[in-house]
């Protein structure tokens, strides 16, 4: 999922932070609803959070109500002071692993494509 609007505030300064999040998982039992998502997100947008704090709460947050085989959240915040933070936080249950990547190249052709 791609969330492009993401707002925090800046704990310092009070100035809004902004930054696009992408939220990777791999489900168990329960899926992230949308709507609920994006309500979810938008309660930070008059919260001051520092940008790594922020990612993590939120990623522990949703892995908590969803108790996911996977997750993880990128937080690509817009340059402030001339430099761009990147945040990552992921989290997996224990035992997961993914499976290996499949490549197209090696599957055989099907019938009547070229």
């Amino acid at each position: 999922m791609e969330i492009p609007e993401f707002t925090c505030l800046c704990p310092r300064t009070g100035q809004p932070d902004f930054a696009t999040l992408y939220l990777d998982y791999v489900p168990d039992r329960v899926c992230v609803e949308l709507k609920s998502l994006k309500l979810y997100i938008w309660s930070y947008r008059e919260q001051g959070a520092f940008h790594e704090a922020v990612t993590n709460r939120i990623l522990d947050d949703l892995a908590r109500v969803t108790r996911p085989r996977f997750m993880r959240l990128t937080a690509r915040f817009y340059v402030r002071g001339g430099i761009f933070t990147s945040v990552i936080a992921e989290t997996r249950k224990k035992g997961w692993r993914p499976q290996p990547a499949l490549s197209l190249d090696a599957l055989p052709p099907q019938a009547g494509t070229r």
